[in-house]
């Protein structure tokens, strides 16, 4: 806790945490109705992760909890584990040992190298399953577990509409888009929504869905083991929930230091999280991570430490113990309103306003991830993204370097020099400028140029230009000085000694390689012995 903590202090984050547990209150029933673990689940894991990822993480003003991806990737576990309880708390288990893991490792600083399309693509994939799988309850329908399936069942739900379900959605979705800023600033509009839908139900004994039964009481401990033989299948989907774990709540955290002025530690907030979803998983709660509304809510109304997090969880707890029977009369169609406009605020609405203007290859990637998450998989989603936008960087950067093959470099300060060689050694003397990053995606034009060098005598490799080299750049570069030497070419080297190619190439063998005199930060130092050579 903060040094100076204090009466005043405490109040602000009493009130944020209090607000925030408002907030959190409708959305944790809802994830729990939508990920098909029940009400009383979504309930378990906002308390359990909002609670741990509090007094343990790195993030002061953050809340965490159920959020809508790390929902829906819950509900694909549920699918692909029906009625298997140990085998889905044990991909929550694994995710929050993973996400641990990745703390430790120091991987909170890398989440910001994931390209923006690829989060995009994926953000509003998410967004797009969660509107398409609300639509049924809306509708009056029964549940589905897939967009795909929700697509296909759609014309069936709408030639059956319980016109009172589709009302009561409708209300629920004008409270929550038109409150207004004033009144949801003291009554958040989903919590209006859910109370105003309830009544509104009951008191006119509207025949729609509800939540039913809600366990009341501390959640019972579970521990349970699962089949060793379905590890293969467990740990992927484990591995997808830490990865998104971990990218949802390190993106929250940035917004809450872009309004705190403060700075957060990224791999302490990994090592809460994936406590939280740890103890989640213990009570059968679903996953969680940092949630930006939430969050942004404390922060408003005066959160400014842990307790403010801390606070939010146990209020969740208060009405976990004392609401249980109230709770259990919400239509599911007032949730599924609410859900509507969670789904409507994931989609990344900066990028689709410039659809039109963004470069084609971020494009591709974006559509590529997004079409994959809404219809195929969501692991796969991610993982072809991540790759296809490597593949596409590295084409770039491999476009953008350049290799020159030529006479010795007319360059101002060596001009005379360059001029004679040229003259006197009839091109017995040439050089290889490499321009740019020489990396495995650029090694194959270094190799195309061998050849156009036979019945040279001494070859320059000028690589003043290079910034950085890869293992790849490193052994292209040493199967060419081979080729070289066989060929009785002398091969002499031009390095920057400020980017520590130098060091890295006498730590590889190159100065047994080139020999004494092979490898030189000065070019023109080069050219004179180049010459030299010519005259021995």
């Amino acid at each position: 806790m903060k040094s100076g903590y204090n009466l005043s202090v405490l109040k602000g984050d009493f009130l944020g945490g209090l607000t925030a547990g408002i907030v959190a209150l409708p959305l944790a029933l809802a994830f729990g109705v939508s990920s098909g673990f029940g009400a009383a689940a979504g309930l378990y894991g906002a308390i359990a992760v909002g609670f741990f990822a509090a007094l343990l993480g790195g993030t002061s003003t953050q809340v965490s909890g159920p959020t809508g991806p790390m929902t829906v990737i819950f509900a694909a576990t549920i699918v692909a584990f029906p009625d298997n309880i140990p085998a889905i708390t044990a991909v929550v288990f694994l995710a929050g040992i993973f996400q641990i893991l990745l703390g430790y490792m120091k991987v909170g600083g890398f989440v910001r190298y994931i390209p923006y399309p690829v989060i995009s693509g994926f953000m509003s994939g998410i967004g797009v399953i969660i509107i398409l799988i609300q639509l049924h309850p809306m509708l009056g329908a029964p549940g589905v577990k897939s967009p795909l399936e929700a697509v296909i069942e759609l014309p069936s739900a709408m030639g059956n509409i319980n016109i009172y379900s589709l009302l009561i959605a409708m209300f629920t979705m004008a409270v929550v888009f038109l409150t207004p800023a004033k009144i949801s600033s003291r009554f958040p509009s989903p919590l209006l929504a859910l109370v105003s839908g309830t009544l509104l139900a009951v008191i006119f004994d509207l025949p729609v869905e509800i939540i039913g039964e809600i366990p009341s009481g501390i959640p019972e401990f579970r521990l349970s083991l699962f089949p060793l033989d379905l590890l293969p299948k467990i740990v992927p989907m484990a591995l997808a929930l830490a990865a998104l774990g971990t990218i949802d709540s390190l993106l929250t955290s940035v917004v809450a230091d872009s309004m705190t002025k403060t700075r957060h530690n990224s791999n302490r907030e990994l090592v809460g999280q994936g406590i939280g979803n740890i103890a989640a998983s213990f009570i059968g709660g679903l996953p969680g991570a940092g949630a930006t509304m939430r969050t942004v809510v404390n922060i408003k109304a005066g959160g400014t430490t842990k307790v403010s997090g801390i606070t939010h969880s146990l209020f969740l707890l208060a009405i976990l113990l004392g609401a249980g029977p109230y709770a259990s009369v919400i239509p599911l169609p007032v949730l599924a309103g609410i859900l509507m406009k969670v789904g409507i605020d994931i989609l990344d609405y900066r990028l689709l306003r410039m659809i039109n203007r963004i470069p084609k290859p971020d494009l591709v990637v974006m559509l590529s991830v997004f079409v994959i998450t809404v219809f195929v998989d969501l692991i796969m989603a991610v993982g072809i993204g991540i790759t296809l936008a490597s593949l596409l960087i590295t084409y770039r950067i491999a476009s953008q370097s350049k290799i020159d093959v030529r006479g010795v470099q007319h360059q101002e300060w060596h001009r005379d020099l360059e001029k004679s060689l040229e003259e006197e050694t009839g091109y017995r003397i040439r050089t290889i400028s490499v321009m740019g990053a020489f990396f495995f995606g650029t090694t194959s034009k270094m190799q195309e140029h061998v050849s156009k060098l036979i019945g040279t005598k001494v070859v320059i490799i000028n690589l003043l230009d290079v910034p950085f080299m890869d293992l790849s750049g490193y052994f292209a570069l040493s199967e060419m000085i081979d080729r070289l030497k066989r060929e009785n070419i002398k091969p002499i080297i031009v390095v920057n000694e400020g980017e520590g190619i130098r060091r890295q190439m006498f730590d590889m063998g190159y100065g047994d390689l080139l020999g004494v005199d092979g490898i030189h930060t000065d070019y023109n130092d080069a050219l004179h012995l180049a010459w030299e050579y010519i005259e021995d």
